[in-house]
């Protein structure tokens, strides 16, 4: 009984050892990170990786890191990877169609998140994505119906007006200078319309 008593608690503090070694690389990692040393940050947790190499956080963390950093082909094979390891997971498919639309991958990006639309036809970041993607692609008539889609959820979500106004000028839609003037009234320091507004005027 003794012996069973002084085993568990040596196994308690091992794993209390193993939690504190993990907590503090993520702690360096995420410190790196705020500084913008993504290089560091994945160096930081490479001896956790090689212990760990199927953790579907730690693949998750490299794939962002690498994404911050801009070295897409990296952060597609972590985000590729999470998204192995856990099948179901979604913020894995979200990472992995960032980073096809940072690459101009638009018809993957719209793929991708059509199939996560199939499962979760209201996901916010999804439907987000899907959008730019049809944009891209200048669809549109469907990127128009994703938008008004989650507008009459969220009417007054400036990222999906943004979408709206992106449209509107495409599209050359006569409501576009009233839809700036709302999201400034939104958001009165809106950087996407002032830009746009401060732009000077081809003759």
């Amino acid at each position: 009984m003794k012996y069973i008593v002084l085993l568990f608690l040596t196994l308690s503090l091992y794993a209390e050892h193993v939690d504190d070694e993990i907590k503090n690389l993520y702690t360096k990692s995420y410190d790196y990170e705020g500084v913008g040393n993504y290089s560091e940050a994945l160096k930081v947790l490479a001896p956790l990786y090689a212990k760990y190499p199927k953790g579907y956080t730690l693949n998750l963390r490299f794939a962002w890191l690498f994404y911050l950093d801009k070295k897409y082909k990296n952060a597609e094979t972590y985000y590729k990877s999470a998204a192995l390891t856990s099948p179901y997971s979604i913020e894995a498919k979200l990472g992995l169609i960032s980073v096809y639309l940072a690459t101009a991958s638009f018809t993957d990006a719209e793929l991708l998140s059509n199939e996560i639309l199939k499962k979760d036809y209201y996901n916010y970041y999804a439907n987000m994505y899907a959008t730019q993607a049809l944009i891209a692609q200048k669809k549109y008539p469907e990127a128009l119906s994703n938008v008004q889609k989650m507008l009459a959820l969220y009417p007054t979500d400036v990222s999906y007006l943004e979408l709206l106004a992106v449209i509107y000028k495409a599209t050359k839609h006569d409501y576009l200078h009233e839809l700036y003037e709302n999201i400034l009234i939104l958001d009165p320091n809106n950087v996407f319309v002032k830009k746009i507004l401060s732009a000077p005027k081809h003759i």
